[in-house]
């Protein structure tokens, strides 16, 4: 007996199985992230930068500006100098405190904006999926009708009647936005939605809301997010068009379209501030969109050539 036990002994570490496998590695999130990020290209990285600096500088707009939103602090288009960095406006303001404070303003109304459009427009998306039949026809219908009038052209007669709060501004914008949305979601999910598991999961009797938010929504997440990041782009184009046209956001808040307008006198003396504000938007619009397609490419599955 103890001669087979020695046998069946050194078979085993003949064979390799003396000690067991090592263990793969397992990373935290925070970890992942960052080997991640490690890996993203340049433009990438310059999108995440910046659109961090954008995050901060919106968060912490009273602690970094030097003077209030609002505050007249000096005279009328002054210029450049060590009091006033990028000069004053038509009233006196402070250009650098406004500019630090519509950062908070017009971000912020757009990503409240485009979280309602995504909100909306996701969730009748995967409903019309679903449910098929007269449902998806008839929000298909309606959103048909939305989605022919143009969307800025839209928004300005919208606006113009019910009038030019910061509410009617959302939720104008977001319903409009979120026909786009109901596109899209509606494209991906229609696929989903009759795989085998959600037919599994009706079988069961699982109710409308599982099947939505637990069965389709997590295997159309992908594109979603990137759609959410191009959605950004054009809700915050939209409201500071919108602005810029005196029937977005209204003074004495401090937006970047309505900065535009307001000085835009100055280029015809060679003045480059109006340009300021249209700067920002178009640093962050790049930004976002080189986020995006560095997102695209990594839920596409394609790799790059070494």
């Amino acid at each position: 007996m103890t001669t087979s036990l020695n046998r069946d002994a050194n078979l085993v570490e003949d064979v390799g199985f003396a000690e067991p496998p090592p263990k793969l590695a397992h990373y935290t999130w925070l970890q992942s992230a960052w080997r991640e990020l490690r890996r993203a290209p340049l433009t990438a990285r310059f999108g995440l930068i910046v659109i961090l600096l954008y995050i901060l500088t919106a968060l912490f707009a009273p602690l970094i500006a030097p003077y209030p939103e609002t505050e007249i602090v000096g005279g009328a288009y002054e210029g450049w100098g060590k009091q006033f960095i990028l000069g004053t406006d038509q009233l006196g303001r402070d250009m650098l405190s406004r500019l630090i404070y519509g950062a908070r303003n017009t971000i912020g109304i757009a990503f409240v904006t485009t979280m309602l459009a995504f909100l909306l427009g996701g969730a009748l998306g995967i409903l019309a999926s679903v449910l098929r039949g007269w449902v998806d026809e008839v929000l298909g219908r309606f959103v048909d009708v939305l989605m022919a009038i143009p969307q800025l052209i839209f928004a300005l007669v919208l606006l113009s009647i019910v009038g030019t709060s910061v509410v009617n501004l959302v939720l104008i914008i977001a319903v409009l936005d979120s026909t786009r949305v109901f596109r899209l979601s509606r494209a991906v999910a229609v696929n989903v939605a009759v795989m085998d598991f959600v037919e599994a999961a009706r079988l069961q009797g699982e109710k409308l809301g599982w099947i939505m938010s637990r069965e389709i929504l997590p295997n159309i997440l992908p594109p979603l997010v990137a759609e959410f990041g191009l959605r950004f782009c054009f809700v915050f184009l939209t409201v500071s068009a919108l602005s810029f046209l005196g029937v977005g956001m209204q003074p004495p808040t401090a937006d970047w379209g309505s900065m535009v307008r307001e000085n835009a006198t100055l280029i015809t003396y060679g003045d480059i501030t109006p340009l300021l504000p249209a700067g920002a938007i178009a640093l962050l619009t790049v930004a976002v969109n080189f986020v995006v397609d560095w997102f695209l490419h990594k839920t596409s599955g394609l790799r790059n050539e070494p």
